[in-house]
């Protein structure tokens, strides 16, 4: 057992870095070629910080673990909110300015809802997989041709701008790039076995070490980057990485491991944990919405959605000792 928490939290630490370097290579390498700050930020740094869940989910699904896989994109999107901007807002209250994110919020529940109706069966098959991944390919196009339009004063713009690496060489960009590709299946790989050997030795089910310990640590990368940008007064940037990283997780983490063998969902996850996922998506949408001005997340909200996941995390090992674990894969 020792051994094997060893083993996750090697692979957590290569994971998040790994993760960095991919971001930084390629986000350096796009600006190196004369990308704008607000496409990067948009698809690279916000989808680029959901890689940890990709790379782990797929390796999950690939070795016949695919309570992992759901349950870490499940429980990826509700830490994210939950516990993310929750712990950001309470060090810093966030404030929505940008037009840009009010635009993807619905986005976001469409995505969601459309992964409601295809786990109504209980299971992601590959044709499902492929439609998640073209749904992602549109998101990226709509991204791109929308950051196109927007203006270079757009508050997320000059936050985008700020972040991305503007002193690599184009040969550091590329190198980092490459081994944070070669890294994060290293890793995930450490992190997939040590996570089965723990739910089989706790006996609970993969999917409730996907939705707590996986989906806590696979967010580390974003619990970075939301503080970091909150600590430097860039609002907009630390829940434009929220969003854009729910909506890559439901879209890309899904469906790259459903592609990769159909996916079954338990049903107590799509009683309990979907609408757990969507009640923080419209609390995120009623506090960061503004209707008559900018949207504020205040430091009393960020308390209520951070003591919301915690409850919500004892709810899920309160009902693992329930039922009967499933079969390992």
């Amino acid at each position: 057992m020792l051994i094997s928490i060893a083993q996750l939290a090697g692979g957590f630490i290569l994971l998040v870095w790994g993760a960095d370097r991919l971001v930084a290579g390629a986000s350096a390498l796009a600006r190196n070629l004369g990308v704008s700050p607000l496409i990067i930020g948009l698809t690279i740094v916000a989808f680029g910080t959901s890689a940890p869940e990709l790379v782990v989910s797929g390796v999950a699904a690939y070795r016949g673990n695919p309570g992992l896989a759901v349950g870490n994109a499940i429980g990826s999107n509700i830490a994210n909110i939950g516990m993310i901007l929750g712990l950001t807002a309470i060090v810093y209250p966030l404030r929505v300015e940008s037009e840009t994110l009010k635009r993807e919020y619905p986005l976001l529940m469409l995505i969601m809802i459309a992964s409601l109706i295809m786990a109504a069966d209980l299971i992601y098959d590959q044709t499902e997989g492929w439609l998640l991944l073209t749904g992602l390919v549109a998101l990226i196009i709509w991204m791109v041709r929308f950051g196109l339009r927007r203006s270079p004063d757009d508050p997320l713009a000059e936050e985008f701008a700020a972040e991305i690496p503007s002193n690599m060489p184009t040969g550091y960009a590329v190198l980092w790039l490459v081994v944070g590709l070669i890294v994060l299946p290293i890793s995930s790989k450490f992190l997939v076995e040590g996570a089965i050997y723990i739910a089989r030795s706790l006996e609970v089910s993969e999917a409730v070490i996907g939705l707590t310990i996986m989906a806590f640590g696979t967010s580390l990368p974003e619990l970075a980057a939301a503080l970091t940008s909150a600590l430097r007064e860039e609002d907009d940037l630390a829940i434009g990485n929220v969003i854009g990283s729910n909506m890559f997780n439901i879209l890309g983490v899904l469906g790259i491991a459903a592609v990769i063998s159909p996916v079954e969902v338990d049903f107590l996850m799509l009683k309990q944990d979907f609408p757990v996922m969507f009640l923080f998506t419209m609390l995120l949408f009623f506090m960061a919405y503004g209707i008559q001005g900018p949207g504020r997340i205040s430091r009393k909200s960020g308390i209520l959605l951070l003591s919301m996941f915690i409850a919500y995390q004892c709810l899920i090992w309160i009902t693992a000792t329930r039922v009967v674990p499933e079969a390992g894969g």
